[in-house]
């Protein structure tokens, strides 16, 4: 859903407010690996144990707070074990937007499945893929320690509503201004010719 109203105002307090919960260390662990468990991230966000969806909110909670990046690989960490998943595109899913102000002055704010909390600066940017059938575009936003949400398809399509082209590397780009930054997606020219 896209912010209207108070919906900036809320998570931009919960970020400022200090609501944001503490996260373990995990980057200064490094216990021996002790093999892959079978935990799959979804590409929809949804997290397996054993081929079972995972139901209880709070487990998913924990267990994203001491998922790391390594390499090219994804583990859970504790100070004693590290362990291996199978994570099918990013690891959260960013299920809320929220918008205020316009052009380079625009900020915005997102939630995560895990109630993960950023905006959108030079510590949370966005970043865009091209679908596998290179039609489509899949919007990021970085969350922490090399973890990526992916946005809803919904909130895609309100992103991709706040674009406009502008010069990036010498070339027009479609992209999103944010911040004081601009974030291009696709090259101007690829937009003229659909």
């Amino acid at each position: 859903m896209s912010g209207e109203g108070g919906a900036m105002e809320r998570l931009l307090a919960a970020l400022k407010g200090g609501e944001k919960r503490g996260l373990p260390p995990v980057e200064r662990w490094n216990p021996d690996f002790c093999g892959d468990i079978d935990i799959r991230i979804a590409a929809d966000g949804t997290w397996f144990y054993l081929g079972t969806p995972i139901g209880r909110p709070a487990l998913v909670k924990l267990f994203s707070s001491v998922l790391r990046r390594d390499g090219e690989d994804y583990v859970l960490v504790t100070p004693v074990e590290k362990l291996g998943i199978t994570v099918e595109d990013a690891p959260f899913q960013a299920v809320e937007m929220a918008v205020e102000g316009e052009g380079q002055a625009r900020a915005i704010a997102f939630r995560t499945q895990v109630d993960d909390l950023v905006e959108v600066g030079p510590e949370h940017p966005i970043r865009f893929e091209r679908e596998a059938a290179g039609d489509g575009l899949k919007p990021y936003v970085h969350v922490r320690r090399n973890l990526w949400a992916r946005l809803t398809r919904a909130l895609t399509y309100d992103l991709l509503a706040l674009g406009e082209v502008r010069e990036a590397g010498g070339v027009p780009h479609f992209g999103v201004a944010v911040a004081g930054a601009f974030y291009p997606a696709v090259p101007a020219s690829e937009i003229d010719a659909a």
